[in-house]
């Protein structure tokens, strides 16, 4: 988080998800009164009213332990790596919904958005939007805000970037906003969207139900659409950070197009 102290996170936390102290006072059961003295410091809150809190405003996990540790008490999630020995089921789903997927590109991302995992239809898809080499940082995993952003990444071939450009924009200052590491890559994709968009283009409100990005490609225009699937009710915080976004054709030219390359 951007703050280190538990009333500033506390009110943070509060705010991104649009709820007054009365709102939330109500939903807890407690008074408003106790909410702005815990908010103000003036009071304590003990461990059981901060886990019905943080899962009231349904706080990212992480969110939640570093909110018991500034409170004084112990975090209450593990946080496992992926090839914690641990999670060889979780690996085994992960890899299965990749490959099922095929040749549809699918891929596995984190909080942070960095990229884990892809299966063939993505790695031939990264290499048909990006097909030179871009200075990216090599000591780093790779991150797709960072490849959004860049003047040769993935956001360059996007023929509607007017249509799809804004509404993430506005869904990632949304996440930023609990989770503001997120920030500084927001304001990068902000900033590039300004010069490909100008100001006055960056809040239209789509006008379709589903958002499909359209790319310019050597193969013809591509177009797909994305679905994302989670955990249910993780309990550790690498778990609960873990999206599988699968892309799908929106046409059956690529449909198609996919079908002749992915082999």
């Amino acid at each position: 988080m951007s703050t280190s102290t538990l009333t500033g996170t506390l009110r943070q936390v509060r705010k991104a998800r649009r709820l007054s102290q009365l709102e939330l006072s109500l939903r807890l059961g407690v008074s408003q009164r106790h909410i702005s003295f815990v908010e103000s410091g003036r009071a304590k809150p003990s461990r059981e009213l901060l886990m019905a809190w943080l899962q009231e405003l349904e706080a990212p996990l992480v969110v939640r332990n570093e909110v018991m540790l500034q409170a004084g008490y112990a975090p209450v999630y593990t946080a496992a790596l992926l090839d914690d020995p641990a999670l060889q089921q979780i690996n085994s789903a992960l890899e299965q919904l990749l490959c099922a997927h095929d040749p549809m590109p699918a891929l596995v991302i984190d909080e942070h958005w960095n990229l884990l995992r892809l299966n063939r239809g993505g790695q031939w898809l990264a290499a048909a939007l990006m097909p030179g080499a871009i200075d990216l940082p090599t000591d780093a995993p790779i991150n797709l805000l960072d490849l959004l952003s860049h003047p040769e990444g993935f956001a360059k071939p996007i023929v509607n970037l007017e249509e799809v450009g804004p509404p993430l924009l506005a869904h990632l200052r949304h996440e930023a906003s609990v989770q503001p590491a997120l920030t500084p890559k927001v304001d990068a994709f902000e900033a590039m969207l300004y010069l490909r968009l100008g100001k006055q283009n960056l809040h239209t409100r789509p006008t379709a139900p589903v958002l499909t990005t359209r790319y310019a490609t050597e193969y013809g225009e591509l177009a797909f659409f994305s679905m994302f699937t989670t955990f249910g009710t993780p309990q550790d915080i690498t778990l609960a950070s873990l999206r599988v976004e699968h892309l799908f054709a929106a046409d059956e030219a690529t449909h198609a197009v996919l079908r002749a390359q992915v082999k």
